[in-house]
């Protein structure tokens, strides 16, 4: 169960296997990694990209910039998890390594990589703390974003986490989740090998309708990336069904590990009045307080979290540009991105549903 999801083998290994990344995607694997004396002392997941897609670190202006001025931005390299927005390490080490040192030399790498295939840049999406702290390099630029996480403050029970809500929007959540039963909606957890394949056909034809309405196209995961990660991550699995007169209407997917939950993928035959926040955020909440898990990442965006416990934070992601002009201009962008984030950090805290005292300015 240890160990950040997103970069175990098994993950990499069903995107590749399924072919969610690779030829047509867009998604080219250029792995880094460092070996020495028949040992891997650190493996770095990287991509080629040939556009921007599925990456949650937004770049468009960057790559338009570079167009309108008769230069190429793509191909560029890009060290991430596949279409996972989530926080956590970018980097396997073996045991009682240098890691600094280690990430000096992935960095070289990249940059060597980079120049090889004529690529624009390196970018290093989502770091944790130790991460950032890891590559820490004078030409690397750190560039700030905005999610919205859920913590477990020792909660009991969802009621107990509801304890710390003004009156009003107290009432506000059980209302909403009132309004699942009245429909005669119920609701199951399903984990890991429980997950039959009957129920991951069903999920992956909600996922490609929730992508469908989004953006026309039947979504980035293949049915195969699913029903492999069924057979190889089922301890990292979590799903949540929704039922009607017994026939499936919706369900979520997410991702755990031993310290945190990972909202994922969710989708529904048709709207039903607050089945997206029941199925999404409060049977999370649930789940987090049941596993005695510290944190919940819901996924990216979605204000509306707000005003259910979700208390906005601080992301990070790492650039090198290769052209000095453009790192100079890119650099002046992040400074004033980094004092709108800030300001609006503040102004969503400001609205968090929690009385005074329960969230602190340090949190």
């Amino acid at each position: 169960m240890s160990g950040f999801p997103f970069l175990k083998d098994s993950f990499l290994q069903a995107l590749a296997d399924s072919a969610s990344v690779g030829t047509g995607t867009g998604w080219h694997e250029q792995h880094l990694s460092i070996t020495e004396g028949g040992q891997r002392l650190a493996f770095m997941p990287t991509y080629r990209k040939d556009h921007s897609w599925g990456e949650y670190v937004f770049d468009w202006a960057w790559a338009d910039a570079y167009h309108r001025n008769g230069l190429n931005y793509y191909p560029k390299l890009v060290s991430a998890a596949p279409f996972s927005p989530v926080t956590g390490p970018r980097v396997r080490f073996a045991d009682n390594v240098d890691r600094a040192a280690l990430c000096a030399r992935l960095f070289e790498q990249a940059r060597e990589q980079a120049a090889a295939q004529d690529a624009s840049g390196w970018h290093l999406l989502f770091p944790d703390a130790q991460t950032l702290i890891d590559f820490e390099h004078p030409e690397l630029m750190r560039r700030h974003g905005v999610q919205f996480h859920w913590f477990n403050r020792d909660y009991d029970s969802f009621d107990d986490f509801l304890v710390g809500f003004v009156s009003r929007k107290r009432k506000m959540v059980r209302k909403e989740r009132r309004a699942i039963a009245d429909q005669g909606i119920s609701v199951e957890i399903v984990e890991g090998l429980d997950i039959d394949s009957d129920l991951w056909r069903f999920f992956y034809r909600l996922y490609q309708n929730t992508y469908l309405k989004r953006s026309g196209s039947g979504g980035y995961l293949t049915a195969g990336f699913f029903s492999q990660l069924g057979e190889t991550m089922g301890e990292n699995l979590v799903m949540v069904v929704a039922s009607l007169n017994d026939e499936r209407i919706a369900c979520a997917l997410y991702f755990r590990d031993d310290q945190t939950l990972y909202g994922r993928y969710w989708g529904c035959v048709r709207e039903y009045e607050f089945l997206h926040f029941e199925l999404c955020y409060y049977q999370g909440i649930d789940y987090a307080i049941a596993r005695n898990l510290k944190k919940f990442d819901a996924g990216a965006q979605g204000e509306h979290k707000i005003l259910r416990g979700f208390e906005p934070v601080q992301t990070h992601s790492l650039h090198w540009i290769r052209h000095p002009g453009f790192a100079e201009a890119i650099a002046r962008f992040l400074e004033q991105e980094r004092r709108d984030n800030s300001a609006y950090i503040a102004s969503a805290r400001a609205v968090l549903p929690y009385k005074e005292g329960v969230v602190s300015d340090t949190d």
